[in-house]
This record gives C-alpha cells, sequence and structure tokens, in this order.
C-alpha cells in the first residue's frame, strides 16, 4: 500500500474508534492505558516545560499530565479530525490541539523540551520522517519517549509484519509495522538521535528513551 493508503486506512478506523476511545467500552484501544503510569514516572525524572504528544488521539495522556503539572504547557497533534475535536471538547487550559502529520510536524525548531508517542507509531508509514521532524522540533537535550509494541524475535516481528497486518488491512486497520532495537536505533542514527535505553516490557510493550544531545 501506498503511505496515502496506510493514513487513510487509519483516519477511518480511528473517526469511529473516537467517541468510544477513552471508555470501558474502548476494546483493544484499553490496552494503551497500560503505557500511560510508565511514561509518567519516565517524564518525572527531568524538569520539562513544552510538551508534544504525537498521535495524542483524544488526549488521555494529555490529560493525566494537565491534571499532575497544570502550569505547563501541552501540544497534541493526530492525523485523525475526529480525535482532535474530541480533545477540544475537554476545554483544557494550556494545551494545544492540532490535526496533522507526525510525519511532518508543522511547528518550529526546538519548541519541545519533550516528545511523547503513545501506540502510534506503528501506524506510520515513513518512519524515518517521523524521527527527522522529532529531532528538528526537539530542543538540545530534550527527550522523546517512545512507547509501542515490539517482540524479541525477530521471526515473531516478521510474521507480525508480513501476515498479520495485511490481514488487519482487511477489516479496515492502518497498521505499518512493529520494530525491534536494532530498527530503532538505525531511525535515531540517522535522524541525529541517541537512543540511551531500549525495553521490552510487560506485554510485548517497548519502551524507548532517545536524546537530542547534539545540535
Amino acid at each position: 500500500m501506498t503511505s496515502t493508503e496506510y493514513k487513510n486506512l487509519s483516519v477511518k478506523e480511528f473517526t469511529k474508534a473516537a467517541e468510544i476511545y477513552e471508555s470501558d467500552h474502548a476494546g483493544v484501544y484499553n490496552m494503551c492505558k497500560k503505557d500511560y503510569p510508565d511514561i509518567l514516572a519516565e517524564l518525572e525524572k527531568e524538569p520539562f516545560n513544552d510538551l508534544l504528544d504525537c498521535g495524542c488521539g483524544t488526549a488521555p495522556m494529555l490529560t493525566l499530565l494537565h491534571q499532575k503539572y497544570p502550569d505547563k504547557h501541552y501540544t497534541g497533534i493526530d492525523l485523525t479530525p475526529k480525535m482532535i475535536e474530541v480533545a477540544k471538547a475537554k476545554k483544557m487550559e494550556n494545551v494545544e490541539l492540532v490535526v496533522g502529520d507526525c510525519e511532518n510536524l508543522p511547528f518550529a525548531e526546538n519548541s519541545f523540551d519533550a516528545v511523547i508517542c503513545s501506540e502510534s507509531f506503528h501506524h506510520y508509514p515513513n518512519p524515518q520522517d517521523f524521527f527527522n521532524s522529532v529531532y528538528r522540533v526537539l530542543r538540545l537535550n530534550g527527550r522523546f519517549i517512545l512507547r509501542d509494541m515490539t517482540m524479541n524475535s525477530a521471526a515473531v516481528r516478521w510474521f507480525c509484519n508480513h501476515i498479520e497486518m495485511p490481514l488487519a488491512h482487511l477489516i479496515g486497520k492502518g497498521d505499518v509495522r512493529i520494530y525491534g532495537r536494532v530498527d530503532i536505533k538505525k531511525l535515531c542514527d540517522n535522524a541525529g538521535l541517541h537512543l540511551e535505553s531500549f525495553e521490552k516490557r510487560d506485554f510485548c510493550r517497548l519502551h524507548a528513551v532517545i536524546r537530542k544531545s547534539r545540535a
């Protein structure tokens, strides 16, 4: 499929999911809630003022952050207009919500101390473009916290990427690929980012901390 076809599938999928995304009837999307405590814990390790949430959805992560640190400034971006519409209905102060493409972040250079991306990255057909864009908008020494799905076994990842995901496309899901440590390290190196840590946590969870360590 082309990049546009992948993205259209994702928009269609999450337009349907937007109204139930944070409800008790969210189905498979309930799994995303398991990522939030680890992201919060990671952010607690260093101070930040300006944070960007890539693939923010209906802004559940930004809601938690806003409750905990109400004086900081937050920006959320998502490809699906309906997701942003639901997020804006929360009317959170100091939270800017934007419909846009994470592979081409529409923000100025050096805008954010921290960038987070939770369970969205596997929908991006051009992952290097995303990493390059994150590098551009991060401030020097800023952190990029990435949460997604992964498997330790290259064979299992191959099965997911070449068998499972094409089947998912048939039922309207825009998943593109899941990644291992070598993949993420290469994306970081090409973008000028430093991979500080990469872990597989809990049930097939990728937890990576990435830093912009040079201008």
